[in-house]
């Protein structure tokens, strides 16, 4: 062929196929490739890009991520400069270039351009940075949807928009910059970013995006447009029939990935009651989801006590698709009368959310509440949300409650003045504003006045995320290290149980030697705090509500949230990840948290545990498992059954533990069958005694007291809280309000007196 028929060739090929409609979305030429620039912060912005994608719920596959990760230890760095552009360039929707004068460029990359209706896509764009600039790049498009704007009152006159601006506007269009990228480019000479595109159509739509780094630096002749001519390929509703291990309608958890491992509903601009930071979504019987034609996997669940089911799901181009999905338990607490909380849920204040002083409403937590399977969900209007949240509050259940299921609205004490004392859960509120208040900022400025207030009105309190402040570098139970007393756990706790103004300690949302340290320090004192179980959901975890939790015992198995409180208050609970149970806890016939959960014995001698243990875990470690198993304690997720797994076994220890120390264990098959355990245990003096298994469910605690003598039970305990009592005046004072510092002053030193006389009437270290 001569030179002349190969030119003529070029030209009528790509004008043939697009006159026969088949033209590929994928016709531009390679992006040209950048050099001069250094391999390391090129390596750090890739990574961080890689992350992103994931967050998006398009994450790279497995092949591309290993040659990047490759690409980057390459030497010398040039070669892996280019070789980072090999695996990232076939991604990018837009390559765009800012010359010295600033001056933006942009051209059709060569990744293939194929949305999905009613669902966003994510794509690349390089960007060769001449001028260093650091300014946010920026994307607009005539073909996206004029912004929304909210009805006022008094509208004005709708402009008259025609057929055909409506057709045009099919799409929506923006950049990503959110975390872990940084909002600005970087200056550096080269460096990938995100946009994100929306189709409201399927089939074929062209949309004209134009790219700038601030007003005026587009460049001349359209040279900052890339016109691209996409493919939508449409949606099909499939409707979801969920039910539950009975057959009955319910709601559940979905997670939907296509083959190449991308979430759906596109994850990035999801709105409530579906939320952008979950990959996966809610849905109650006979709702849809619409997905595009093609090969589904998908993961239904619903909490810890369900397995997770997974199957495989083919949509065809069509109409409605019907599907039925059928949840399966390993275990079910209610049929030995114990009930499923998590007293700490957010539905507003944290970054998750699109609008952190607003949030979602309350059918939008009922729905994670439903759809986890927890039995009560106590949600919490807190600082950055409290006067738009506190609106639900009303001193009683929720009206969205069902007799299974409870979801009450009430306080957590952070972003208020006494927050650096550490945070509080206030539960069963009659009133949610402290006596004559009208903002936060009037609160007290230490904790002790709320707690005595929430309790004053029959509310149960207690202390939030425990363990921040009270980090040691010692992990053993107990040690101890005086901890820096300088976060917003339960660091005032030390001084406001001496008081009897705190029912429990909170734990499962941070590391469990923290949490634990100061509240096993505490009952070796005889102090008869409880524990309880949370999430912090979405501050501390954002995975799911329910992943700390506390199950109540209530007698008669009718779920009532005053009884289940009461429960809570009285220490008739166990916590944990709700991967393991421990259940019906006794000492000789005390059962625990029952009236008083104290057992009295005329002298000492061995005493009988028993208790109903189940635990669930996979027979295989995957790798995922092994990965939390040799985790720090002080990394996610604290409390995990996994932890606790004896070596490449399917078997867990469960401990007795008498005065913060194990003195008995049995390993059990965590194969999710419930089994009787029973142990002698010697009692050599008043004590407590509670069941773990470490660090994925605790017991509270029974008392069991010789010859009518209190719980003394180790002289470094009091030594301990004596100490922490002063650390913790050193860090706190200062943020005291002057007015209240006499009376914090006061407290501080009744606490001091207490311990001191504890430790003179303690006999043992």
């Amino acid at each position: 062929m001569t030179m002349a028929h190969q030119g003529v060739r070029r030209v009528l090929v790509p004008v043939l196929a697009l006159l026969a409609g088949i033209t590929s979305p994928a016709v531009a030429d390679e992006l040209a490739k950048v050099e001069g620039v250094e391999l390391q912060p090129l390596a750090a912005q890739v990574r961080r890009v890689a992350d992103a994608l994931s967050f998006l719920g398009q994450p790279l596959q497995a092949e591309q991520r290993a040659k990047l990760e490759q690409a980057i230890g390459a030497a010398p760095e040039a070669d892996g400069v280019r070789a980072i552009q090999d695996v990232l360039d076939p991604l990018c929707l837009v390559g765009v270039s800012v010359n010295a004068e600033s001056r933006v460029k942009a051209q059709r990359g060569p990744a293939e351009a194929r949305l999905v209706q009613n669902g966003w896509r994510v794509f690349l764009v390089k960007v060769q940075n001449e001028a260093g600039v650091t300014a946010p790049l920026k994307v607009a498009s005539p073909n996206a949807a004029p912004p929304y704007k909210a009805p006022s009152f008094a509208p004005e006159p709708a402009a008259s928009v025609s057929s055909g601006d409506l057709l045009q506007r099919w799409c929506d269009v923006q950049m990503f910059n959110d975390r872990p990228l940084t909002t600005a480019l970087s200056g550096l000479g080269l460096e990938y970013r995100l946009i994100q595109v929306y189709s409201r159509d399927a089939g074929k739509r062209e949309a004209r995006f134009t790219f700038d780094v601030g007003q005026g630096t587009q460049d001349l002749g359209f040279r900052s447009d890339a016109d691209i001519l996409f493919h939508a390929e449409a949606a099909v509703p499939v409707v979801l029939d969920v039910l539950d291990e009975h057959g009955k309608p319910t709601t559940a958890s979905f997670l939907i990935r296509d083959r190449l491992g991308r979430v759906y509903p596109s994850q990035s601009k999801r709105l409530a009651p579906d939320f952008f930071f979950h990959p996966q979504i809610y849905r109650t019987n006979g709702e849809t989801v619409s997905l595009p034609p093609g090969n589904y996997d998908v993961e239904f669940t619903r909490g810890p006590e369900y397995l997770t089911q997974t199957r495989r799901l083919t949509v065809p181009t069509g109409s409605n698709l019907h599907e039925r999905f059928q949840l399966e338990r390993w275990i079910d607490l209610t049929k030995w009368n114990w009930f499923s909380g998590d007293h700490h849920v957010h539905a507003a204040g944290c970054a998750h959310y699109e609008s952190p002083t607003e949030g979602v409403g309350p059918a939008d937590m009922m729905r994670h509440i439903l759809g986890e399977d927890l039995k009560v969900g106590c949600v919490l209007s807190w600082g950055p949300c409290w006067y738009a949240q506190k609106k639900f509050f009303e001193g009683k259940l929720h009206p969205l409650s069902t007799p299974d299921y409870l979801m009450r609205y009430d306080v957590e004490v952070s972003g208020f003045p006494s927050s650096h004392a550490g945070h509080l859960c206030l539960l069963r509120l009659k009133e949610d504003d402290y006596p004559g208040t009208t903002r936060i900022e009037e609160w007290p400025s230490w904790d002790l006045p709320v707690l005595r207030w929430g309790k004053e009105q029959g509310g149960v309190v207690g202390f939030s995320h425990s363990g921040w402040g009270l980090q040691t570098k010692a992990k053993e139970l107990p040690n101890y290290e005086i901890p820096p007393f300088d976060g917003i756990g339960a660091n005032e706790y030390i001084v406001d149980v001496v008081h009897d103004a705190v029912d429990f300690i909170s734990s499962v949302d941070t590391p469990a030697p923290y949490e634990l340290n100061i509240w096993y320090h505490t009952l070796n004192c005889g102090y008869r705090c409880k524990i309880s179980g949370e999430t912090d959901f979405p501050c501390i975890y954002g995975e799911r509500v329910g992943l700390g939790r506390v199950y109540v015992k209530l007698e008669d198995g009718s779920l009532d949230y005053d009884r289940w409180a009461e429960g809570l208050r009285q220490g008739r609970s166990y916590v944990g990840d709700g991967l393991s149970h421990l259940i019906d806890f006794r000492v000789n016939d005390q059962e625990l948290g029952k009236d008083g959960g104290e057992l009295k014995l005329a002298a000492n001698g061995p005493v009988q545990v028993s208790l109903k243990v189940a635990a669930r875990l996979e027979e295989a470690v995957t790798p995922q498992a092994q990965a939390i198993k040799n985790k720090p304690l002080d990394q996610q997720p604290y409390w995990h059954l996994e932890r606790a797994r004896v070596g490449g076994s399917r078997k867990v220890p469960v401990e007795i533990v008498v005065n913060g120390v194990p003195v008995a264990t049995q390993e059990i098959e965590a194969d999710g069958q419930v089994q009787d355990l029973q142990f002698n245990v010697p009692i050599e003096r008043s004590s407590w005694v509670a069941a773990r298994i470490y660090p994925s469910s605790h017991t509270n605690p029974i008392w069991v007291t010789v010859a009518e003598k209190p719980v003394r039970a180790s002289r470094r305990s009091a030594e301990w809280c004596l100490k922490s009592v002063d650390q913790c005046w050193s860090k706190k004072e200062s943020a005291i309000r002057a007015s209240e510092r006499e009376a914090a002053q006061q407290a501080y030193e009744a606490a001091r007196q207490a311990y001191r006389r504890i430790l003179g009437e303690s006999e043992v270290d």
